[in-house]
């Protein structure tokens, strides 16, 4: 039973090489954004809507949209520039996309980002749409296949969404101290959990999670792959074993990692 819900989240406290994993993100992510070379792409009025577009050097093949974590209060695309690296390997073109952060926007305003986001790429870039998320990504990404937030144009072209170490059910979040950032209220963590929403008929969501990860992680995510299951989307959940809530992500950098080949395939 879970009693302390700052600690059930707190993901860094109890991974033992966080620290190291963290800085080499720093190092990794600016170099592969200066070799790489992205365009940026305006998504809407506030100064942190843009996308970091990544052209792979092959054919084209589809479109991989890529939404960062950190709790909606952290973090913006391109610190994440090197995990694009997997999909750019397969002919994706791949977006890193920034929001506007807690508390400056509300949970709420920043999934019609996202959605902005995703529109705006999807007239850029021909092909299916792949849209991959984490932590608080994969909440966001999963948010875009419910009922009413994509156009239909842009939804028919969803081929897959995978939600890597996604919150699903944001109320426990109200029990947290981080909620004094996010303002979470009780209606508004009711409206924006997917485990709480209907998806989109057929769509197909993988639910990825760390075989290691804090305990309410690994239940987030069996939660929305059993919920959706019964709703008409095309569900699996999947556990990589030894992996965290971190080095999960290095499954992206690798084009012949387990988690790349999911997103591809």
């Amino acid at each position: 039973m879970i009693t302390d819900w700052d600690d059930a989240y707190a993901n860094g406290a109890h991974i033992a090489d966080a620290d190291a994993i963290l800085a080499r993100w720093k190092e990794e992510a600016p170099r592969a954004y200066r070799t790489l070379a992205p365009e940026r792409i305006e998504t809407g009025p506030r100064p942190r809507q843009f996308m970091d577009l990544f052209r792979p050097e092959t054919a084209q093949q589809g479109l991989t949209l890529f939404v960062h974590g950190g709790y909606w209060m952290a973090f913006e695309g391109r610190d994440f520039a090197h995990v694009v690296t997997g999909p750019l390997s397969h002919g994706q073109a791949v977006g890193a996309i920034t929001y506007t952060l807690a508390p400056e926007a509300r949970i709420s305003e920043i999934t019609a980002e996202i959605a902005q986001a995703v529109e705006a790429a999807a007239a850029l870039v021909e092909g299916p749409i792949r849209l991959v998320g984490h932590s608080a990504g994969g909440h966001l990404v999963t948010r875009m296949v419910c009922e009413g937030v994509l156009p239909a144009p842009v939804l028919d072209r969803v081929a897959h969404v995978i939600s890597i170490s996604g919150v699903h059910d944001l109320r426990p979040l109200l029990r947290t101290r981080m909620n004094e950032t996010l303002r979470l209220t009780p209606e508004e963590a009711v409206r924006e959990s997917p485990a709480l929403l209907t998806p989109a008929s057929g769509v197909r969501v993988s639910c990825v999670v760390g075989a290691e990860e804090r305990p309410e992680f690994r239940r987030q995510s069996a939660l929305l792959a059993n919920i959706w299951t019964g709703l008409g989307a095309r569900m699996q959940a999947i556990e990589l074993p030894g992996e965290n809530h971190f080095s999960i992500l290095e499954g992206l950098e690798d084009p012949n990692a387990e988690l790349c080949r999911l997103v591809i395939g």
